[in-house]
């Protein structure tokens, strides 16, 4: 049995194929470890908040240290600190927005980079501290970018697979349901997607 961490970013709402593609690969991980429980946080319609000066200065003060409204103002990252060290497998969906991710993600992201919690340093670098984690991404795009000359401009699976490797989540996986607007390629794209999924 697994705790599953389904994050979602699109703002095409029940259109979307990063939504129905993450919500395939929550069905077989659950088909694969039954009895799974599921936590959907949609980042957008949460509007989850961009990082702000005072939230950025708290991060580094030591908690016995913090003010009343210092502590107030970390209370959203500390609780997402929190629902990411739960969870046993995390989902992503992630729809490649004018080539990258959507700021309600890389908003996520920002929230859950805490020095000396999620990642440190020692005489060898930086290290990891959210370990022992499988991430899926439920990449959607209009075009192709896996390869071609397209994938030049993927900056999506790259800095998610990079980016999330630093925080200690090194065993991710990308399923892309992609060319999903090219002609002669779009009909058949998403089931594609589908029938890609591999649980391991």
């Amino acid at each position: 049995m697994k705790h599953i961490l389904h994050l979602k970013s699109s703002i095409q709402g029940a259109t979307s194929y990063s939504i129905k593609l993450g919500h395939a690969i929550v069905k077989e991980i659950q088909e694969k470890y039954p009895g799974s429980t599921v936590e959907e946080l949609n980042l957008v319609d949460i509007e989850m908040p961009h990082l702000k000066p005072e939230v950025l200065r708290a991060f580094f003060i030591p908690s016995n240290e913090l003010t009343k409204e210092e502590k107030e103002s970390v209370l959203l990252s500390d609780h997402l600190v929190k629902q990411l060290f739960a969870a046993d497998i995390i989902v992503i969906g992630a729809p490649l927005i004018n080539f990258t991710i959507h700021s309600a993600l890389k908003a996520w992201i920002d929230h859950i980079t805490r020095a000396g919690i999620t990642f440190g340093y020692d005489e060898n670098g930086p290290i990891g501290k959210v370990t022992g984690k499988k991430v899926y991404v439920a990449m959607s795009s209009g075009g192709i970018y896996s390869e071609g000359p397209g994938k030049a401009n993927d900056f999506v699976a790259p800095y998610l697979k990079a980016f999330l490797g630093f925080l200690g989540m090194t065993d991710l996986t990308v399923f892309r349901a992609e060319g999903l607007k090219v002609p002669g390629i779009k009909d058949y794209a998403f089931d594609k997607a589908i029938k890609s999924i591999k649980i391991n």
